[in-house]
Order: structure tokens, then C-alpha cells, then sequence
């Protein structure tokens, strides 16, 4: 009878020791939970240090007013140089593509999430779009680096290089998706495959490469080299026929 009581006795002891142990490894998990969702929340919401947006209201421009950089300067050069029929390099500055992009009409909306204040890098190599996304009050930075290539056939493709949201790379997952909407977008309107801003969401979201040939009045001209520098992209047109 004694025996029996203290074998009671023991399996009770083992049994509330179990418990203890199930319970300090659910509070051990449950730990390491919430340390892994606040680094990954984190690194979301963190916002790289050469995220700079412009402010349009710097520029002293009219809301709805055309970026007097492109109108000033860029559209002359470009016109005066392609009517030459000669080779030439049109300059753009990272200053002057962040006055045009500032004045594009921010903030514009997409699937309810709100995208505003964008900024625009030139890089050795490669161009850096930033801009904020509000996602139900939730501010994330996103990132996006372009390095355009030119071909062997003269194709030029904006090859889509790095996708971030805050310091999380989504590379593969945004390709993906891009397909998708891409594929969803073809399916669903009637889309003029030959217009520029067509073919240019081609490249960015389905790595299709185009033809970069430009019409100015009677004259063709094509882009032959892209060269990004610090601050500053240069294209190289020649004539076509």
C-alpha cells in the first residue's frame, strides 16, 4: 500500500515536471517568434540612407507644370542634335531626371497601397529608383535598381537588376508577380505593342528587349551605348534609316 502511494506520488511529480518543461520550451519558442517577426518588421521598415527624395516644391514650379529641365534642356538637345543626322550624346543629370520624376503627380494609388516621394540615383553601372509605399499606414521604402543592356542585335533591355523592400531583397518573388500582372495585362485590354511606354513595361516587368529607336520628324535616331556614371547617365543616338 505504501509502494503503491509513492509510485502516486512519483508520477505526479514527473507529471507536473513535464508540464513545467512543455511550458518553458512553448515560452522559449514563443520568444524566439516574436525576436524573429520585430527583425523582420525591422528590416522592413528600415529606410536607406540614400534615400533623398526631392521636394517638388523646391523646384518652384506650378503643380501640373511640365519639368522645365525637360522642356529646357533635354527636349532641345535632343531635337537640335537629331536633325544634324550625326552621332551624339545626350547628358542627363541626376539633379535634372529628379526634377522630371518629382513633378509626374505624386501621390498616385495602386491595389490600395499609396506610392509617393521618389527619388532617383545614378550609380556606376546602374540606375536606383526609391520611393515610399503606405501600406495602411505602414511606410516601406522600395528600391529598385535598373542596369539597361544593349545587345548584339542592338536591342535595349531594362534588365530589373534588384528589388528591395526596406533592406529585404524580393528580387525573385517581384519578377514573378511582374510576369503575372505583365501576362494579366495583355490578356485582359487592348495593348499597342508598338508604343515605347509598351515596350518599356515589357522590359521592366518580362525582360523583353526592344528596339530603341526614337522618331523625330523626318529623322530616326537610335541608342547605341548607355553609360551611367555618378550623378550623371549619357546615351549615345545614332542615325537610322
Amino acid at each position: 500500500m505504501v509502494s503503491s502511494k509513492r509510485e502516486i506520488r512519483n508520477m505526479e511529480t514527473d507529471s507536473k515536471i513535464h508540464k513545467k518543461s512543455r511550458r518553458k520550451k512553448l515560452v522559449f519558442w514563443l520568444l524566439i517568434d516574436l525576436t524573429v517577426a520585430a527583425v523582420v518588421f525591422a528590416l522592413l521598415i528600415y529606410r536607406p540612407g540614400l534615400y533623398d527624395p526631392a521636394d517638388f516644391d523646391s523646384f518652384n514650379h506650378e503643380r501640373g507644370q511640365v519639368s522645365p529641365y525637360l522642356t529646357h534642356e533635354l527636349s532641345p538637345q535632343f531635337y537640335n542634335n537629331s536633325q544634324r543626322g550625326e552621332p551624339f550624346d545626350l547628358l542627363v543629370t541626376q539633379d535634372g531626371i529628379n526634377e522630371i520624376v518629382a513633378g509626374l503627380g505624386w501621390p498616385k494609388f495602386s491595389e490600395g497601397i499609396m506610392l509617393y516621394a521618389p527619388a532617383v540615383l545614378f550609380v556606376p553601372g546602374s540606375a536606383v529608383l526609391m520611393i515610399t509605399a503606405n501600406v495602411k499606414g505602414v511606410e516601406l521604402i522600395i528600391t529598385i535598381e535598373l542596369e539597361p543592356k544593349i545587345d548584339e542585335q542592338k536591342l535595349l533591355n531594362l534588365h530589373v537588376v534588384k528589388i528591395k523592400v526596406g533592406a529585404v531583397n524580393i528580387t525573385p518573388l517581384a519578377r514573378m508577380m511582374g510576369k503575372k500582372m505583365y501576362a494579366e495585362r495583355l490578356a485582359m485590354l487592348p495593348v499597342d505593342k508598338e508604343a515605347l511606354q509598351t515596350k518599356i513595361v515589357g522590359s521592366l516587368l518580362n525582360e523583353e528587349p526592344f528596339d530603341p529607336v526614337f522618331r523625330i520628324e523626318n529623322s530616326k535616331m537610335r541608342i547605341e551605348k548607355i553609360t551611367i556614371h555618378q550623378e550623371k547617365l549619357t546615351a549615345h543616338f545614332v542615325p537610322t534609316s
